[in-house]
Order: structure tokens, then C-alpha cells, then sequence
């Protein structure tokens, strides 16, 4: 009877024990699961440095591999991905099963650079953006003015001269004639230029003896009276008298800039925008409706003590909002002719840009705020701004290195260079030693290769927009649009990265600088991520990345390159929730 009792106790043991071992080998069950599917997955590093051919009448790199059709997801995660079958296993009485129906699907854009505020507030005022004439720009602005209160700024931006069939700047007495009274600012698409007209350039008590202040400038016509042009930090005479929007205006415009991200597969942004932006993404957030991860930059010239504060409001861990880099501005722009220049612009001989520090106050800001342990970007579009950058971080590593407390490691501290557009031949290899990102906007390009030329040469042209030389050099790229600068869609960006021809396609602009669709999709994915030190975490699909992924119209890495421009965002996905899906 003992040894049947016994016999009973170790079957039931045993049988216990391998209940346990199969429960603990089971699948987890997926919160959802997407099926039939045409999941691209990021080739390889050594995978892609065997493609040396390249088709031109696709997107495509030749010999891809097979592609998984399925993946789980739980927790915000991508939990598995494979086969339909493969993936069936993770199936649970309340999983969510959705048919993708064949459609293209990768991970989502992490847009690098963009100014998410500044375009929802576009939004809100009057749209300058697409006008091909002075007289368009103007009747937009006669149409605002109607509808205006007595007294009321009248605030917008995007107009861009070089796009104009008269191809000059707009000026003061331009504004006048269609504002009836009311002061009246606009900025340049760029950002780095603006016209006032001749109310809002009284009420800032600006006149012909007015000075500019450091790194500004204000035009003057041959009277020697302002023409309504501010330039860089001359801008901030007019900007600083301007009503600053309503909370309920802010968050408005805000509201619409993340509806446009969603709607072109934007699942995380790289933000540069007001501090009170800041708080409204902490607001939508603590609602449920922030539909984008964000990491916002801070403002490099701060001071130490507002920088802190601000970097310790909100949880550094939080992946759906906090503060990242700090970024500085090292010159202008090249439309806005403010780039600074090693040598003088070819269309504009005795100017050379509007550098906005000297080496020495620059170095000494970024000694501090590196040992303080932050991140560091510049805005350097010219070729003398990227050298006052690369000088600047070489300082700060070196500071670093000899005030180190922290532990950081020197080699991986990720300086950023915002644009990176115009570089001489031997600051590529400067990139490579010192570890600094090119953060790049390839759309600029489109835009750009009209005078480009005409501003550069031939000679320097050559490096200009040059991905190409970045990543044969060794050195990280991450694409952005500079929203609003350029439209948030990243479908121009990575057209413009394989073709470097415009829109018409009847003009190419050095196209020794082309990459793959691959590597343009890396910058705009894994690269980004890289930028603001979360590789590990997004820009690939694969188990235990957050769920970030867009379903597209068409397969982009399989089609002619032109036809990436109409690309259609059918569902944008963050952290496993659907943000946007076509109607």
C-alpha cells in the first residue's frame, strides 16, 4: 500500500512538474497580431556592403531577402516576427488580429529636426508657404486682414523669394499696401530672415539709426530706412513686441502639427520649439492624445540654471516625452545668403554669412554644458559654421577628458551638426574622429538646387548636401524635414536621397552624392534613433523594440524612385496604438 501511495505521489509530482515546464515555455499571448503583411527589415551591415549593384530604374538594392509576413505585438512591444504561422502561436482568446493585406510595412519615421510648434502656429496664420509671387503673397495677406480684429498682429511665414517669378525680396512698403494699418511680421520659410511692415517696425521703435544686434542684420534702402528686412537676431527687434498666441491658440496649433506627423507615418520627433510648447506636450500627454514620441531639444545659450530646471521637470526615462540635446546656432542660411562662409558667396562677393558667436565665448559655453553632462547640437550650414561646430566639440572633448567626474564615455558623447549642408573636403574625416552626427534634411535639396550653384560654385557645390561622402567617411546619418521649414512628409526627403533630382526631374544636382533607398530609410529610422541615444529601443522591427511601425500604399525599396512621392501613409502605429488610419 505504501509503495502504490508512493508510486501515486511521484506521477502526480512528475506531472506537476511538466505542467510547470510547459507553461513556462508557452508563448506569450500578444495583445495584437498583424498578418499578411510585407514587413521590411533593415539589411544588414555587411549584407549591405555586398549590394554593389544597384537598379536605376527602381528603389530597390538588388538580392533582398525573403521578408517576414507577421508580427506580434504586447506592451507596446514587438514581441515576435516571422511567418503567419510562425506568428499564429502567439494567439490568445484576446489577441487583435489585423489583415494588412499584403501592404508594405517598416518601421516608423523618427523625424530628426523639426519645429513642431512654429507649424502648428503656421497653420493658424497666414499660409505663405507654395506662393509663387509677390502679388500671391500679398492677396493671402489682404484675405487675413479682413477678417481681423482692430489693432491685431497679422503673423504667418513660408513665403520663399527664390521660388517667386520676380525672384526679390519683399519689403516694407509691399506689406503696407495691403495690412490697412495693422503691424504686420512674416518669416522667411527658413526661419533665418523676416519682413515687417511699416506699423510693426514703429511699434519696435526701429528707424534708420537703430543698430542691429550681434549676428543680425537690417536692411536699409538707399535713404538709408529700413526696408522691412530683419535678418537673424535682428529679427528679434520686431518678434519681441509680438502678443505670444493664447494657451488655447498653442495647443490648437499644436493639436494640427501632430494630426499632420501622424498622418505621413511620423511616430517620433526631434523637437525644437518654446518651452511652453514643452508643457503642452505634457498636458495632451497626461490626456491620452500625445500622438508622437518626442525628445525636445533646449536652448544651448540658456543658462546652466534654467537648462537644469528645465531637464529635471520631466522624467528623462518617460518614452513618450522628455528633454534631450541642447542646440546652438552657428550661423543662418543659404537662401537667406546668412550661411557663414570660409570665402565669400559666389553671387554676393563681400559677404562671407553672419556667424553668431565668436570661438571663444562658443568654447567656454560648451566646456560648461558638456561637463554638466549634456548633449550638444549646432545649426551649421556653411562651411565656417561647421568649423566653429567641429572646433567646439574638439574643445569640449578635450575638457572633458581632463575634468571627466561623470564617467562618460568620451567616444560616444554624439555632438550633432544640424544640416551640415556646405563642408570642405577635408571636414568629413573631422566628423569621423570627433563621433559627430550629420543630421541632415535631404528635402532641403529640392528646394535648394535652384541657386545653389549660383551661391556656391562648382567647387564647393560639389560637397554640399553630401551624404554620399558622410557615409563612405564612416560618419552617422539622420534625416529630418525641418518642419516647417519643408512639408513633414519624409517621402520628399528620401526621393531626394536617391535621386538628387528635383520634383520635374528635369534638374540633378551632383548625383556622385545618391544613396540606396536602404541607407535613406536608415537615416530616417535606426539613424535618427542613434542621434538621441535610443538605437536600442526604436527604428527597427524586431522583439523588444517599441511597436512604432507605418503601413504604406506601395512598397518604397520596389518601385521607381519618382513614384516615393506619392506615397500614401494608410496607418501610423506608436507603442502598439493606432494614431492614424486612412478613411
Amino acid at each position: 500500500m505504501k509503495r502504490e501511495l508512493l508510486a501515486v505521489l511521484l506521477t502526480a509530482t512528475a506531472l506537476m512538474a511538466a505542467d510547470k515546464k510547459e507553461n513556462k515555455s508557452a508563448p506569450q499571448e500578444a495583445d495584437a497580431i498583424y498578418y499578411n503583411a510585407n514587413v521590411y527589415v533593415a539589411p544588414s551591415k555587411a549584407a549591405a556592403e555586398t549590394q554593389s549593384t544597384h537598379d536605376e530604374n527602381t528603389a530597390k538594392p538588388s538580392s533582398p531577402a525573403p521578408r517576414p509576413r507577421a508580427f506580434a505585438v504586447k506592451d507596446g512591444k514587438f514581441l515576435a516576427i516571422g511567418t503567419d504561422k510562425e506568428i499564429w502561436i502567439y494567439k490568445g482568446k484576446k489577441t487583435t488580429l489585423v489583415d494588412l493585406k499584403g501592404q508594405f510595412v517598416m518601421p516608423g519615421f523618427n523625424d530628426a529636426h523639426v519645429h513642431l510648434g512654429d507649424g502648428g502656429r503656421e497653420m493658424l496664420n497666414v499660409e505663405l508657404a507654395g506662393t509663387k509671387s509677390l502679388d500671391e503673397m500679398k492677396q493671402r495677406i489682404a484675405e487675413r486682414v479682413k477678417s481681423a480684429a482692430p489693432g491685431e498682429w497679422i503673423l504667418g511665414g513660408g513665403w520663399d523669394q527664390t521660388k517667386w517669378t520676380e525672384n526679390k525680396l519683399p519689403t516694407r512698403k509691399d506689406l503696407d499696401a495691403v495690412t490697412a494699418g495693422h503691424p504686420a511680421f512674416f518669416d522667411r520659410a527658413d526661419g533665418h530672415i523676416a519682413v515687417a511692415n511699416s506699423a510693426a517696425i514703429t511699434a519696435a521703435k526701429v528707424d534708420k539709426s537703430t543698430t542691429a544686434p550681434a549676428g543680425g542684420a537690417i536692411d536699409h534702402d538707399a535713404k538709408g530706412e529700413p526696408t522691412g528686412i530683419f535678418r537673424e537676431g535682428a529679427k528679434g527687434l520686431i518678434s519681441s513686441i509680438i502678443p505670444p498666441p493664447t494657451p488655447t491658440q498653442r495647443r490648437k496649433g499644436i493639436e494640427l502639427a501632430l494630426e499632420d506627423a501622424a498622418q505621413h507615418g511620423i511616430t517620433s520627433l526631434q523637437d525644437n520649439s518654446p518651452w511652453e510648447d514643452f508643457l503642452v506636450y505634457e498636458e495632451l500627454e497626461s490626456e491620452g492624445k500625445l500622438t508622437a514620441r518626442i525628445a525636445e531639444w533646449l536652448p544651448f545659450t540658456a543658462e546652466l540654471n534654467t537648462l537644469d530646471q528645465h531637464r529635471s521637470h520631466h522624467p528623462g526615462s518617460d518614452p513618450m516625452l522628455h528633454t534631450t540635446m541642447l542646440k546652438g546656432f552657428m550661423d543662418g542660411s543659404l537662401g537667406s545668403r546668412t550661411a557663414a562662409l570660409q570665402r565669400p558667396y559666389e553671387d554676393d562677393p563681400t559677404n562671407k554669412g553672419l556667424p553668431q558667436f565668436d570661438q571663444e565665448t562658443l568654447n567656454k559655453l560648451a566646456d560648461e554644458r558638456i561637463a554638466a553632462g549634456y548633449q550638444l547640437g549646432f545649426h551649421a550650414i556653411g562651411d565656417e559654421g561647421v568649423q566653429m561646430a567641429l572646433d567646439a566639440f574638439a574643445e569640449a572633448q578635450r575638457y572633458l577628458r581632463d575634468h571627466n567626474q561623470n564617467g562618460r564615455d568620451l567616444h560616444d558623447l554624439r555632438f550633432r551638426i544640424e544640416h551640415s549642408q556646405v563642408l570642405s573636403s577635408d571636414q568629413f574625416q573631422r566628423y569621423k574622429e570627433l563621433g559627430v552626427i550629420a543630421s541632415m534634411q535631404p528635402n532641403h535639396l529640392l528646394t535648394d538646387m535652384n541657386w545653389a550653384l549660383d551661391r556656391l560654385g562648382t567647387a564647393r557645390a560639389r560637397y554640399s548636401y553630401a551624404w554620399r561622402d558622410f557615409l563612405d567617411a564612416g560618419v552617422p546619418l539622420a534625416f529630418g524635414t525641418d518642419y516647417p521649414v519643408e512639408p513633414i512628409t519624409p517621402f520628399r526627403g528620401l526621393y531626394a536621397a536617391v535621386t538628387r533630382q528635383n520634383e520635374a526631374m528635369n534638374r540633378e544636382f551632383f548625383p556622385v552624392q545618391k544613396i540606396t533607398i536602404d541607407e535613406a530609410i536608415a537615416a530616417y529610422t535606426e539613424g535618427a534613433a542613434y542621434a538621441q541615444f535610443e538605437e536600442s529601443l526604436k527604428g527597427r522591427i524586431a522583439p523588444g523594440m517599441y511597436a512604432d511601425f507605418v503601413v504604406l500604399d506601395r512598397d518604397i525599396t520596389d518601385i521607381r524612385p519618382h513614384d516615393i512621392l506619392g506615397t500614401q501613409v494608410l496607418r501610423t502605429v506608436v507603442g502598439g496604438k493606432t494614431v492614424y488610419e486612412v478613411e
